[in-house]
């Protein structure tokens, strides 16, 4: 069952049809499956718990926490990464509630969930405290708040970095998305509404690619951003040139055996 479809502001509808852009999904099930089992783990969900996935894309969390025995609710504000997360759960036989909202205006009451999670997810929601607040308030008392974010140092944060100049100025007032993985930014935007935090900073070894041009070919083709990127540039060859050799660079630089380790970081949160 879904919600009604949403009525979005301008910078909403822009972030929405910017993660339709290419194929999200392939990244999520490609290059970094890993991570929202991993974040499933580390909350600790499991039968009986009512577990909330925000930004959740095509489920890369909601699938593991509903095969640990949760009852799962996933929201995202695309759309067509929900329908490909539906259509996997249904030919894997598990129950997830698949809902369009805004990370910003969840539509669920105070203090609904055990456990809400985002698996590299909200840290891309442009304004961080409201994301943070509404966390907060739709987790139980006791509850846990459980996330997954590229760190800024690691080679996501560092892909962002790169791609800034090129990119379309950030609306007026948003943050950086790689800060939520910093444990000092999360710790400031949960506050004293937490009675606890640990953070831990972890690898997501990828192994898909052979040469920092296959990675950002790759990129191109299926991630929503880096996709934005180059149309805000389709005019100017030069740049579009500067940002190939930028990218492949990158790639270049973490390869190591065909392995390149992507930092994040596991923050585990428990509401006051």
């Amino acid at each position: 069952m879904t919600t009604t479809p949403l009525v979005l502001d301008p910078i909403k509808t822009k972030h929405r049809a910017m993660w339709a852009l290419g194929n999200y999904d392939a990244v999520a099930t490609e290059v970094v499956a890993d991570v929202g089992a991993r974040l499933v783990d580390a909350a600790r969900s499991g039968p009986g718990q009512h577990v909330l996935d925000v930004a959740a894309g095509s489920g890369s969390a909601s699938l593991p926490a509903a095969r640990s025995g949760a009852h799962v609710v996933a929201t995202d504000l695309t759309p067509e990464l929900l329908e490909t997360g539906r259509q996997r759960a249904t030919a894997q036989g598990l129950d997830i509630e698949w809902a369009e909202a805004d990370a910003e205006h969840l539509p669920y009451p105070d203090e609904s969930f055990d456990t809400v999670l985002s698996a590299i997810g909200v840290m891309f929601a442009p304004f961080h405290q409201p994301v943070a607040d509404e966390l907060t308030r739709v987790t139980k008392r006791g509850g846990t708040i459980a996330l997954a974010n590229w760190t800024p140092e690691g080679f996501i944060g560092q892909m962002f970095a790169a791609m800034k100049p090129y990119a379309a100025p950030p609306p007026p007032g948003a943050s950086p998305g790689p800060l939520w993985g910093t444990e000092a930014h999360v710790g400031e935007l949960l506050g004293d509404r937490v009675s606890s935090l640990t953070a831990t900073r972890e690898i997501c070894d990828v192994d898909r690619f052979a040469t920092g041009a296959e990675f950002r070919d790759f990129f191109k083709t299926y991630y929503g951003p880096t996709i934005a990127a180059y149309r805000n540039i389709a005019d100017d060859p030069t740049k579009v040139a500067e940002l190939d050799e930028t990218l492949a660079d990158l790639g270049d630089r973490y390869l190591d055996g065909g392995h390149m380790p992507w930092e994040y970081l596991v923050v585990v949160a428990t509401k006051a």
